[in-house]
């Protein structure tokens, strides 16, 4: 078998962990940390050294929704193959997407929580499912959901070994950040942060922002590279400011973005206006339409004076996009794909202010300040954005799609 030191590719944070599982002192390993810190490749390492050393377990590695794993949990699995020089020991594939250990035949699977059907159906041809993967833990719809995967999954055999992994969400009552305050029995819970990781791993870049963010929004950098969850009730934004936007303050923007929001009954079509000023990472909304029941071509007429402008629309209606630019506007579609909504929407939680007018604005201001993480049945906040009265935040997101795909420079 090739060789290969471990030390080049599993940050030094995570020795102690890989030590104890090696030693069988514990069974089940949470994983928690701030954005860099390296977790997730120590997860997939670990899960593939699981492989090869229990030659009668499979694997089964989960995220919440499965339209998220290819470009996630999956390449990242592919990447640990690579660094630990076993290209030839694997095969993988999309459809099913498994991964397969050549020698043995063991399967590494994986699923979404939003297909329990499949995982209902899993079959291995030999042996038994011996290690589980949970990745963002904090996106699964509380412990109840997580208990019954577990019971579905881990079935028969001596040995069952499970992976949780996540960024602690912003707000305390999120019940992954609970979990995490329990301890069980086999259990270690570990804690990583960008500072643990070496730094050459992560780039100048990488450091550069996470530096930026500290000295201008320090709550913010806690949370998102340190991994403390500062917030408090179950708010998604906490940095809205609502408060009038003078005419002077307009005459100042600089960027100005507009988005568009498709519907017609129940839900409505929603525009917004806005500007967003990088230097201070504040984002002012100012100006927005919305209607029920409104065709393109009555929508189109009610914008009117707006086609100088671009205005980037939800992708979703391709048609509706086509009747725009027919009726001569600047229209594009927002890019989409696994993970934008979270991203986008972090990106928004994390910016220093967001400033709305609720006399020009009060959908918006209603949204913004309105829109709550939802809680189990017990009253703990799951993670996730719930799509529900969310045109106004929608619009907002596909307004700004530019910046921060791009990270917000």
């Amino acid at each position: 078998m090739t060789t290969y030191k471990l030390s080049d590719i599993v940050s030094p944070a995570f020795s102690e962990p890989h030590r104890q599982i090696k030693n069988l002192a514990v069974n089940q390993l949470v994983l928690k940390g701030g954005r860099g810190s390296a977790k997730s490749s120590y997860a997939s390492v670990e899960g593939i050294l699981q492989i090869i050393r229990n030659p009668l377990i499979h694997g089964v590695v989960m995220r919440k929704v499965s339209n998220t794993l290819r470009t996630s949990v999956y390449a990242q699995y592919l990447w640990a193959i690579g660094e630990l020089g076993l290209y030839d020991k694997f095969k993988s594939t999309v459809s099913p997407m498994e991964i397969i250990y050549r020698p043995t035949g063991q399967k590494i699977m994986f699923f979404g929580a939003d297909d329990p059907g499949k995982m209902k159906s899993i079959k291995v041809p030999f042996g038994y499912i011996g290690y589980l993967h949970l990745e963002e833990l904090d996106q699964f719809a509380g412990e109840d959901e997580v208990r019954n995967i577990e019971q579905s999954v881990l079935r028969g055999g001596e040995l069952a070994f499970e992976i949780k992994s996540f960024n602690p969400p912003r707000t305390k009552d999120n019940w992954a950040n609970k979990y995490c305050m329990t301890e069980k029995p086999g259990q270690l819970i570990h804690t990583s942060t960008y500072l643990t990781t070496p730094p050459e791993w992560l780039g100048q870049r990488f450091l550069d922002d996470a530096e930026y963010l500290k000295q201008i929004n320090p709550a913010a950098y806690e949370h998102e590279y340190l991994g403390i969850p500062n917030g408090v009730g179950g708010m998604v934004f906490e940095n809205v400011t609502i408060r009038e936007i003078t005419n002077e303050e307009i005459n100042t923007f600089g960027n100005v973005y507009h988005g568009l929001d498709w519907g017609f009954y129940p839900d409505p079509i929603h525009f917004a206006g806005m500007s967003y000023r990088p230097a201070n990472r504040t984002l002012y909304i100012y100006d927005e339409w919305r209607a029920w029941k409104s065709t393109n071509e009555m929508s189109g007429k009610a914008l009117e004076k707006y086609k100088p402008y671009w205005i980037t629309a939800d992708s979703a209606e391709p048609k509706s996009i086509a009747d725009f630019r027919a009726y001569g506007f600047n229209m594009l579609p927002a890019q989409k794909g696994a993970g934008s909504v979270e991203y986008s929407m972090k990106w928004l939680a994390s910016l220093n202010e967001i400033v709305i007018d609720p006399v020009r604005c009060p959908y918006a201001a209603k949204e913004f300040v309105d829109y709550e993480y939802d809680r189990t049945k017990e009253g703990e906040i799951i993670s996730g954005y719930p799509d529900r009265d969310n045109h106004a935040v929608d619009s907002v997101r596909y307004a700004l799609t530019d910046i921060w795909r791009r990270g917000g420079e």
